[in-house]
């Protein structure tokens, strides 16, 4: 899958998600939260707590009201432990298939008839995928229910669920092929919109609106996804130099940086900072124009404030730091180590990070501590014979007993683990 980071969107679907992390019992922070690049309509858990969003998903739905509703349901399944029972279903429906197969070999040697083996074991494979899609809806409704039930202890609506379910339940009857994923793996009947409606009807809290800001984060994301996924010439049609509202300005801002025509593109971020100066996102977008345009040491300004605004974001922080580390000023080297040590211990998976950091460190002389940070970057890499040379040197270089030290040697011990087991598979 090909993820997309940004720290806007992430927050945003952050915002939408948490309440309903703590409703499904789990704490919010535990959940990753992935953002794929795909034009395909899915949502999914998978993988113990994490959740996956595709673009165009997010892109299909009209308003926040739709994408809270496909988020619980997500929830639904985290709270139910679908993933562990859901496991147990498959592996329940391929031995019940492969016991027919075997069935089948047996009937067919015994009788001498070979097309026994293939009927038997054609009934078996049948009987197997219908009581794995029985499961399968099972689960889709039960995770329905419990969407429902986070819904209203939130005093939230659930007409947006409601009417996301039912814009899909009209590909019911296409071919699978011109179906979107969420159809084909989540299963739609009748029965589960008809729960909902009735639900709807029924709810004290169906007539509650979603805050106004909720709505102004979801439509900022799809037009920021739109302009970004999408050509600029069909972003710049989709929204019109007449629309005046933030996030057509914002997506002709993106499309015409991405042409690229600054001449355009700065003035219209220029005015949207002027109206909002104290908006994170727009410093960020403000200094990404620049800094890919080669105007490296005037991005720094803006990233820097987007950071003051939002200090605790690994990405900010990342983005100026990279700027500070690209800018080759000896001025900005010590606030690039700091942005770039903050970035590595929140997001400590993230190998770019990690790269950057050791640029800096070698800039600010500490040559321990950047062959540390490549011993970190080798291993994320899976480079086991670089991560084992980088930690080595970072041991012999490090005051002993240091924390950065102590990982070092971490390292270099996993490094040589996994280069084992590479060795012998």
């Amino acid at each position: 899958m090909n993820f997309i980071r940004d720290a806007e969107i992430e927050n945003t679907l952050r915002t939408y998600a948490t309440p309903l992390f703590e409703q499904a019992g789990v704490e919010p922070r535990a959940v990753h939260i992935h953002i794929v690049n795909t034009p395909d309509i899915n949502a999914f858990v998978a993988d113990g707590l994490n959740l996956f969003l595709m673009t165009g998903l997010i892109i299909k739905t009209k308003n926040a009201g739709e994408l809270i509703g496909v988020i619980a349901h997500e929830c639904g399944h985290i709270a139910g432990g679908h993933l562990i029972h859901g496991q147990t279903a498959y592996e329940g429906a391929m031995t019940e298939s492969l016991a027919a197969m075997l069935l089948g070999v047996v009937a067919g040697a015994a009788t001498g008839r070979g097309d026994l083996a293939g009927v038997i074991a054609g009934a078996g494979n049948d009987i197997a995928g219908r009581q794995y899609l029985a499961f399968s809806r099972m689960v889709e409704g039960s995770a329905d229910t419990a969407a429902l039930r986070f819904l209203d202890n939130l005093h939230e609506s659930a007409q947006g669920f409601l009417d996301f379910m039912q814009t899909l339940m009209g590909q019911e009857m296409l071919l699978s092929v011109n179906q979107d994923p969420y159809v084909r793996t989540h299963p739609l009947t009748q029965d589960r919109i008809d729960e909902i409606r009735h639900h709807v009807e029924l709810s004290p809290w169906s007539n509650a609106k979603v805050p106004p800001q909720f709505e102004e984060m979801h439509d900022r994301m799809v037009a920021k996804l739109v302009a970004f996924l999408s050509p600029p010439v069909e972003t710049l049609a989709r929204y019109k130099e007449g629309d005046s509202t933030v996030p057509a300005r914002y997506a002709r801002a993106i499309a015409y940086y991405r042409i690229p025509d600054l001449a355009r593109a700065v003035p219209l971020i220029d005015g949207l900072i002027a109206q909002y100066p104290d908006d994170p996102y727009f410093l960020e977008l403000k200094g990404q124009m620049l800094f890919d345009n080669s105007r490296v040491k005037e991005s720094i300004p803006d990233y820097a404030k987007s950071v003051k605004l939002l200090p605790d974001n690994a990405l900010l922080r990342a983005e100026l730091g990279m700027a500070e580390v690209e800018a080759e000023d000896p001025a900005t080297v010590p606030d690039a180590v700091e942005n770039l040590r903050y970035a590595t211990r929140d997001e400590p998976d993230n190998p770019e990070g990690w790269r950057l950091l050791s640029t800096a460190y070698t800039r600010a002389g500490q040559d321990a501590e950047a062959e540390y940070a490549l011993a970190e970057y080798s291993f994320l890499a899976g480079h086991w014979d670089e991560a084992i040379f980088h930690a080595k040197a970072a041991e012999a270089g490090l005051k002993h007993g240091t924390p950065d030290a102590l990982r070092a040697a971490d390292i270099r011990v996993a490094a040589q683990v996994e280069k084992d087991k590479a060795k012998n598979r």
